[in-house]
């Protein structure tokens, strides 16, 4: 593994005075364990800290196991995850027979847009249940009212997107 991609400079900020390697393996622990906390899979979770940790957003399944100290197989295991859940793609690592891990360009907002996409989805099924269950019932307005929560949400998150873009915008404007 190229050393840029490794070492990150810390001048002390890491708050321990370690090196960049210790700091950046630290970080990758720390965020991966709220990922895990949050409900995602625990290899994924550092495997994907490590991609985004990383200075080119990508690596070999040989670096990752390197990095993160765990077998071929389990990186296997976490970049199949990853794909699944559109995180990662893969490529062809230029002029060899590896393949590269490789983060989605706008990583968060592919992922909340087909989030939103869930949403959407969940929030049809949810009305089509209150219509079949009816409102006069508990469980027809308790899922009614989850259907408009879910509404709601999906405005909420299309105005939030709408409002990154801009942020993004003016950022590189």
């Amino acid at each position: 593994m190229g050393e840029s991609e490794m070492t990150t400079k810390t001048d002390g900020a890491d708050g321990a005075g370690g090196t960049g390697d210790e700091a950046v393996s630290r970080f990758v622990e720390r965020f991966a364990a709220e990922m895990t906390a949050a409900g995602m899979q625990r290899m994924g979770s550092r495997v994907f800290a490590a991609l985004l940790a990383s200075e080119t957003a990508s690596m070999t399944s040989a670096e990752l196991a390197e990095q993160l100290r765990i077998s071929p197989a389990a990186v296997s295991g976490a970049i199949r995850y990853l794909t699944q859940v559109g995180m990662v793609s893969r490529e062809r690592d230029p002029g060899t027979r590896r393949e590269r891990y490789v983060l989605h360009n706008e990583l968060w907002y592919e992922t909340f847009t087909r989030r939103d996409q869930v949403l959407t989805r969940w929030e049809k099924v949810l009305d089509e249940g209150a219509a079949t269950l009816g409102t006069d019932s508990a469980a027809g307005r308790r899922i009614a009212e989850t259907a408009e929560f879910f509404a709601f949400l999906h405005g909420e998150m299309n105005r939030i997107m709408d409002r990154w873009r801009a942020h993004k915008e003016a950022q590189a404007g």
